[in-house]
């Protein structure tokens, strides 16, 4: 598949997950990838961001494939660097065509006992962040007359979830501002959507704290037993996606020839089946 030839295309969070797929599939499709990460940690994220190291094992595998890459360490909280790395992508390769704003964090508390540091991190990365990256690329597609952004958001985007009041804020965020922006920006040839998942199986959820949570009562618990509680929720019986379900659904809106905008694609394992 070429269908993203001479295209340049901007995956943000792409040091693993749902961003390396994402990454690797645009360059198996013919795009220069932009893949940037935090590579980083953020003291109330309870489990390991991606890494230096993450984000050059996306670019070997992009290379070793015949793809093409370019790689940086950017925290979408940061305006400055954010317009900084399109300055620099609009020197080196003209601009960003396709902006996928992936990076997003996500932990556990109560509203009751959440501190200001949690409500502001998971607000700065997950909404922020998205505005950001949106923001810094949109003169750019304005003058050249094209442009496809897909943001990501979750199915948290769509229901409020116990003690993710944080994450469901900013995701349910995420969803009103890409809507603006396409009936903001549609008349310039850019479309604007959104992807929400279900639960994908990603650090983000594949780790201690998470795991912890949902089996309270193992000692150890691992991916097999988490597995078990999250395919109660589906009536598919499939505890999560695989990252690439999620991919096949960005790279829908990604190629729509710009008549999709404004709307919102989940992939949801039947999760929402029994809602309007």
């Amino acid at each position: 598949m070429t269908e993203f030839t001479g295209k340049v295309v901007w995956v943000t969070g792409a040091a693993r997950g749902q961003g390396r797929a994402h990454a690797l599939a645009f360059a198996e499709a013919g795009a220069h990838v932009v893949a940037t990460d935090i590579a980083d940690r953020i003291d109330s994220i309870p489990y390991p961001l991606g890494s230096a190291d993450e984000l050059a094992e996306t670019a070997r595998e992009i290379t070793a494939n015949g793809g093409s890459v370019t790689t940086a360490h950017v925290d979408v909280r940061d305006r400055t660097a954010v317009t900084a790395l399109v300055s620099r992508v609009g020197a080196e390769r003209g601009g960003i065509d396709v902006l996928i704003t992936n990076a997003g964090v996500c932990a556990f508390e109560s509203v009751e006992s959440m501190t200001h540091q949690q409500w502001s991190d998971m607000i700065d990365v997950n909404l922020t962040g998205t505005f950001n990256c949106v923001q810094a690329v949109l003169t750019s597609m304005k003058e050249r007359r094209y442009g496809r952004i897909v943001a990501i958001s979750s199915g948290a985007g769509r229901g409020g979830m116990m003690n993710l009041s944080h994450y469901a804020a900013a995701k349910w965020g995420v969803i009103g501002f890409i809507k603006s922006v396409a009936l903001e920006v549609g008349a310039y040839g850019i479309t604007a959507n959104v992807v929400c998942p279900a639960s994908v199986g990603t650090p983000m959820i594949l780790n201690q704290a998470t795991m912890k949570r949902y089996c309270p009562t193992v000692e150890h618990p691992t991916a097999d037993d988490l597995a078990a509680v999250f395919a109660g929720w589906s009536p598919l019986g499939v505890p999560w996606l695989d990252a690439e379900d999620v991919t096949r659904a960005v790279l829908y809106l990604a190629a729509d020839r710009g008549v999709t905008t404004g709307t919102v694609v989940e992939v949801n394992l039947g999760t929402t089946a029994g809602r309007a």
